[in-house]
């Protein structure tokens, strides 16, 4: 099959509409069609959306590559069961500790009980009345241990 790909804007149907959206045959028109939790779990990047009770609302499966688990297991679980636990404390404190630590490493624990360090970015959602926030990793494990410092990440 053979798609043309064409940068016109088509207009809505319905008198007095002017709202614009794009040619579903092109590159842009295919990403406004595309749900947003399809494209969170295509990310290569590990990344976890937490609610403001610090319930695990998304995980894509980069990240539970990244920490050794099945897909889909992280769902409905605590922020406090993937940062390891002496560091992380629960509930809305534990979306505070996320934010807070944009730019810096933290541990993760892994499904077979070791310890992954991983840089956070800061919340993609970044306004204050948000209710979720999304974070990414980098895994900076081996980085750690053969003595390299850690990148700047955000």
């Amino acid at each position: 099959m053979l798609v043309r790909w064409v940068r016109r804007r088509w207009a809505s149907a319905g008198p007095g509409r002017d709202r614009r959206r794009s040619d579903p045959n092109t590159a842009l028109g295919y990403l406004e069609q595309l749900p947003a939790l399809r494209l969170l779990e295509r990310l290569p990047v590990p990344a976890l959306a937490v609610d403001e009770e610090g319930v695990i609302v998304h995980a894509n499966p980069a990240l539970e590559r990244m920490l050794g688990y099945p897909e889909h297991w992280f769902a409905g679980c605590s922020v406090a069961d993937v940062v390891v636990p002496a560091s992380s404390p629960g509930g809305p404190a534990s979306v505070a500790l996320l934010r807070d630590c944009a730019g810096k490493v933290i541990e993760l624990a892994h499904r077979e009980g070791f310890v992954v360090r991983a840089a956070v970015s800061r919340s993609v959602l970044r306004r204050k009345d948000d209710p979720v926030t999304f974070v990414c990793f980098q895994d900076l494990t081996e980085q750690l241990w053969g003595g390299g410092r850690a990148p700047e990440f955000e």
